[in-house]
């Protein structure tokens, strides 16, 4: 059972600290374009958004309170496309802002989507496997009427994954009465899931880097990496990097974080963690100490790669960051004051809307394969993954020095041009006074 509240497009509903420096990105790419003052009208604030509260059943009898949210940013370029996660700082400013990211991401792939997010505030960790089960089935009967195949697609994010994606599938199934595998992406294989999503996120990131390598004077044989954020992205980041020859030497996860100067094996650490539930105690190839996660973002080497939650390089630490360059695997982990300082010191920060939008691009593959029911193995999928990658890297990148900018001003200036042409293509002011 579920309670609905509509959510006001105003102001007032949808100003938050977030969404306001968003915002900040958005306008300083549209007077460095000069776009029309209609482009920024439209993208200033989200289409819709949707609240609930979930009631879901507890293994123990009782009844309990989960509020959620989809929003929908703007879906100019196609249906907006975004994950879903359970987490328990999840809130209305992220859920806004994670849209707002998502659509120029979705620009920045070359992508036919807009962008679109969701969540719930809960503490999956707290939950038995039924009671997750029952509250993703819950959040799609919540949402039924508001995703969709060609209006909204959902995917994997925080905390949720394939078999999260697969029951609420399942359930959305059951609401339609027949099977639409294209409304939600992230899924099973077996379930009309794609080869090669597992790792996209990760791999587009490693991609926009390996492409980087000779621009950023990167040796893979004496370049060193810490990475914040041991999940699904941190850990396939990692492995990657080092089957290329990159030394990791520090990795963390929500317990605290390990160092060793002398290399970590990532595929050791993660058997350690699955018998552990830990990093904690994993070694590395020397001495290998512990040290929190706000000490690895200040390690002395050439890559940091935050892989975990938002605002984690804020103006209280970014002067004590060593790290050359910047790879933002997470959504939003370096705040913009910090990113204007850093920039300034001479950091590269790789953008998250370019970096990490290798999750979405794969998803789009799942996508257009459920609508043809014909599937791609691994290696195109990859081939086509790099590609996309390649193109637009080099794009950002070469925005980034043609107007001596920022690479985060470069990847939305690329974005916004793409979003800006199919806002404009339906008339602006001019065109209806006739200028």
């Amino acid at each position: 059972m579920t309670t609905e509240v509509a959510v006001p497009q105003t102001p007032v509903a949808t100003n938050g600290a977030m969404l306001d420096k968003a915002r900040a990105n958005l306008r300083l790419a549209c007077e460095q374009l000069n776009i029309h003052p209609d482009v920024f009208e439209e993208l200033k604030s989200p289409r819709e958004t949707l609240a609930v509260t979930l009631l879901i059943r507890m293994d123990d009898g009782c009844r309990r309170a989960f509020p959620a949210w989809r929003c929908r940013y703007n879906d100019r370029r196609g249906p907006t496309k975004g994950g879903v996660r359970f987490h328990p700082n999840v809130s209305l400013d992220e859920i806004q802002t994670l849209a707002f990211w998502m659509t120029f991401k979705c620009a920045v792939a070359n992508l036919p989507f807009g962008g679109g997010k969701g969540g719930v505030c809960v503490d999956t960790k707290a939950l038995s496997p039924t009671e997750l089960e029952r509250l993703s089935r819950a959040y799609i009967e919540a949402f039924s009427a508001f995703i969709g195949p060609d209006r909204d697609i959902m995917a994997p994010d925080m905390y949720t994954n394939g078999i999260v994606m697969a029951w609420m599938s399942d359930e959305y199934a059951s609401i339609t009465g027949e099977p639409l595998p294209t409304a939600i992406t992230g899924k099973p294989i077996a379930f009309g899931g794609t080869a090669g999503r597992i790792d996209a996120t990760a791999r587009g990131g490693y991609f926009a880097l390996r492409h980087l390598e000779a621009s950023l004077t990167l040796d893979p044989a004496k370049a060193t990496v810490a990475i914040q954020g041991f999940g699904n992205v941190g850990f396939h980041c990692a492995k990657l990097l080092h089957a290329d020859g990159y030394r990791i030497i520090a990795v963390s996860d929500s317990g605290g974080a390990i160092h060793d100067p002398e290399g970590i094996d990532p595929l050791a650490v993660m058997e350690h963690k699955q018998q552990n539930g830990s990093i904690l105690g994993a070694k590395g190839h020397g001495e290998t100490r512990e040290i929190s996660n706000a000490e690895l973002l200040e390690l002395d080497c050439d890559v940091l790669v935050p892989a975990a939650l938002e605002r984690q390089i804020t103006m209280e630490n970014a002067g004590r960051i060593k790290a050359r360059i910047i790879l933002e695997m997470a959504n939003g982990p370096v705040t913009p004051d910090a990113d204007a300082a850093l920039t300034a010191e001479g950091h590269i920060i790789v953008p998250d809307i370019l970096a990490n939008s290798g999750g979405v691009t794969v998803s789009h593959l799942e996508w257009v394969q459920n609508r043809s029911g014909f599937y791609w193995d691994g290696s195109r999928v990859r081939d086509h993954l790099k590609a996309t990658m390649a193109t637009e890297t080099q794009a950002v990148w070469a925005l980034h020095n043609e107007m001596d900018i920022s690479m985060r001003e470069a990847a939305y200036i690329h974005g916004l041009r793409r979003i800006a042409e199919s806002v404009e293509a339906r008339g602006t002011q001019a065109y209806f006074k006739g200028t």
